[in-house]
């Protein structure tokens, strides 16, 4: 408790599979947690952050400053606007350091297929698609990431926060997580299979008293009350998470709360109706380093009123409604030593100055029983939750599913009688669009969103793409998607082929909200130059393996003059670079920089940047956050002034050379001319707050 009443230290994770990570890594460790080693604010001396011993390759750090004086200090103030910018093109997220483990514990593969039950706002997702890209230098892995979320507008939260990492394996779907439909995937045979899971993430909602030194609110509204009206809706998403995990896959269970009722209480529930087909795993080797306390055996049950129980059989009869035989400890004595319970990982707030939590490891060893009794109720009823028998995992039946067609149809298989009318989704597969689902089946609010239109590979718009950027010939043109019907399309996306597969399988059962990466942007300008599209930075790190032209190779002088200057003439660039580029017709380019090993103080990570070839000048279109985060790595010292006060010293030299960039050339050639004024209508894509920054100048609030 004492503990408890102490703020909670800021932590901060640096993104693993960016390559940049060790670069970010270096930049904090030599210069800004240097700088702040021997501050101190109002009398009390801040110590540096120090790594969390738990967490591989010190990637996560914590720090005793609390967010107040994080603001609020001039001294921390480029160490403050360091933290936000670099989190905001994603290469840092400020997250909890418990909410760091669940991920660590789920062993993931870059095969893997990975659902996150109730995923925003998408700290832990984030976690995971790194863990899939830990490969740098394959752009598609074979697995992904389906992150779901009941709220829909928490749904844009968790856009937002996958957005940064540029993936093309993240899809965002709206569902209630103790339904959430059952999917259809074609198999290698050819024949249509139902999509298990590898790794499911289940950090279900709950009442939070774990989060008490972040959350003041938590002191005031907290009651026993709320573990009581949770424990139903944990054990349903629980078990509907279990019902799609493949045998021999891994389900992490995890709350921030200590409340034995959403935990323990949750895990025995599943063990005892699973029969043996699911096991708790001792996770206590895979993070060393960490504290945790093993999982309780025993608990009672308190009411709102301040009356305990220590067994069902206690409970007076006008309670059984609130208080379930779920709730309490199994009775039979080597049923509960069988069920392992310690195995659950307690983390207490003192044991190193974190939150509360709690998490247990579920490996399948069989498909669950009630799936075994009633096979043919579970092929019918597929995209549904599977029937309640009279010994189901849950007292209480589910809410009615909508029917599959061949229940539709009075139970006969489909294509048993005369033909019928082809549905939407018959003809969503034909002109491959997974688009929204017909109202009648799934009614919810919420933002409309844009059809998905895969292209296919005759696509009218490829060859001049092909052609101009020199495509290698595996380029998988079939995962290009766009959000649009009729009309030009304005931004194209990529997808991996097993997401491609997942959403044409299943347009009608799920409600995406967003996936893809976008690689390419609609540019009028372009189109005299011969393509009408320009590479999008987002999509650089996919797309880049396959382009084979329009690239030019630069040095760290180079990076500098780009990004801090406007719309530099071509003769600013060094001769090699200079020379590369007048070799190049006008439009779209890569801009690549490789290490340069006799140079150890550059960058030592490679870096690739989308730019713009004009008549005499060159510029890179990237956007804000990320031209300050490629300065820093630069070693270039970036950071804005507060609104209303004059520029600092240290950024009076590059206001010098974006002014004298913008006098010389007059923003003669700039080219395409959207960007330079800022418009991006129409990016049906992206919130208003997430659109490209286009050229703004270095030095702008």
């Amino acid at each position: 408790m004492a503990a408890m009443r102490e703020p909670l230290p800021a932590t901060i994770r640096i993104t693993g599979y960016k390559s940049h990570a060790k670069e970010i890594l270096h930049c904090l460790k030599n210069k800004y947690f240097k700088e702040i080693q021997e501050v101190e604010i109002d009398g009390q001396k801040i110590e540096a952050p120090q790594p969390l011993s738990w967490y591989p390759d010190d990637l996560a750090w914590h720090t005793n400053m609390s967010r107040k004086i994080l603001r609020k200090s001039p001294l921390l103030e480029k160490f403050h606007q360091f933290l936000v910018s670099e989190t905001e093109s994603g290469n840092i997220s400020r997250q909890e350091a418990v909410s760091m483990i669940p991920p660590l514990l789920m062993k993931i593969e870059p095969h893997h297929k990975i659902l996150d039950m109730c995923a925003a706002p998408g700290s832990k997702t984030a976690q995971l698609i790194e863990m899939l890209h830990s490969d740098m230098d394959v752009p598609f892995p074979e697995g992904f990431v389906i992150a779901n979320d009941v709220d829909n507008k928490r749904c844009y939260l968790l856009v937002h926060q996958a957005k940064r990492l540029n993936s093309p394996c993240i899809m965002v779907v709206n569902h209630d997580a103790s339904c959430i439909p059952r999917l259809q995937i074609d198999t290698e045979d050819g024949q249509k299979g139902t999509l298990f899971y590898d790794r499911i993430l289940c950090d279900v909602p709950c009442s939070g008293d774990g989060t008490m030194r972040k959350n003041i609110d938590v002191w005031k509204k907290w009651t026993t009350s709320n573990s009581l009206h949770l424990h139903g809706l944990q054990i349903r998403i629980a078990v509907r998470g279990v019902e799609q995990l493949a045998v021999g896959g891994r389900m992490v269970y995890s709350t921030c709360s200590l409340n034995p009722i959403e935990d323990e209480a949750v895990i025995a529930t599943l063990l005892e109706k699973s029969e043996g087909a699911l096991e708790l795993a001792d996770a206590s080797v895979d993070l060393p380093g960490l504290k945790w306390m093993p999982g309780v055996t025993k608990w009672k049950l308190m009411t709102k009123e301040g009356q305990w129980y220590k067994d069902w059989s206690e409970v007076p009869v006008n309670r059984h409604t609130q208080i379930r035989p779920t709730m309490f400890p199994p009775t039979d004595t080597e049923k509960l030593a069988n069920m392992k319970l310690e195995r659950c990982m307690r983390i207490l707030p003192h044991h190193q100055n974190t939150g509360g939590f709690f998490v247990a490891v579920l490996v399948k060893k069989a498909p669950m029983p009630w799936n075994r009794r009633f096979p043919k109720l579970r092929k019918e009823q597929s995209s549904s939750s599977v029937p309640q028998p009279e010994d189901s995992p849950v007292g209480t039946p589910l809410p009615e599913t909508p029917l599959e067609d061949g229940e539709r149809d009075g139970g006969k298989e489909p294509g048993e009688d005369s033909p019928k009318e082809p549905e939407a989704g018959d003809q969503a597969k034909e002109s491959n669009v997974c688009g929204p689902p017909p109202n009648k089946k799934m009614k919810r609010h919420g933002f409309k969103e844009d059809p998905f239109v895969f292209l296919t590979e005759d696509d009218p718009v490829f060859p001049p793409i092909e052609s101009f950027y020199d495509l290698s010939p595996d380029f998988p043109k079939i995962n290009v998607l766009t959000r649009t019907h009729e009309g030009k399309k304005r931004h194209l996306y990529m997808v991996s082929k097993e997401l491609r597969n997942v959403m044409l399988n299943n347009s009608e059962r799920m409600k995406v909200i967003n996936t893809g990466v976008k690689v390419w942007s609609r540019n009028s300008d372009g189109e005299e130059f011969g393509c009408a599209f320009r590479l999008a930075q987002e999509g650089i790190y996919t797309l880049f393996p396959y382009i084979r032209s329009r690239m030019i190779t630069v040095s760290v002088e180079d990076i500098k003059i780009l990004l801090t200057q406007e719309n530099p003439y071509l003769s600013k660039l060094e001769e090699d670079a200079h020379q590369q580029a007048k070799k190049m017709g006008m439009g779209s380019i890569v801009l690549k920089y490789r290490p340069d090993n006799s140079n150890p103080d550059g960058p030592q990570c490679p870096i690739e940047l989308c730019g713009w070839r004009g008549k005499t000048s060159i510029r890179a279109f990237v956007p804000r956050n990320e031209r300050f985060h490629y300065l820093r790595m630069l070693g270039v010292e970036v950071f804005r002034d507060k609104q209303g006060q004059g520029p600092r010293e240290e950024e009076k030299e590059v206001k010098e050379e974006v002014k004298e960039g913008e006098t010389e050339n007059g923003n003669k050639d700039v080219s395409p001319k959207q960007e330079l004024r800022g418009e991006n209508r129409g990016d049906e894509h992206l919130k208003g707050d997430e659109r490209e920054g286009g050229g703004e100048n270095l030095t702008s609030t």
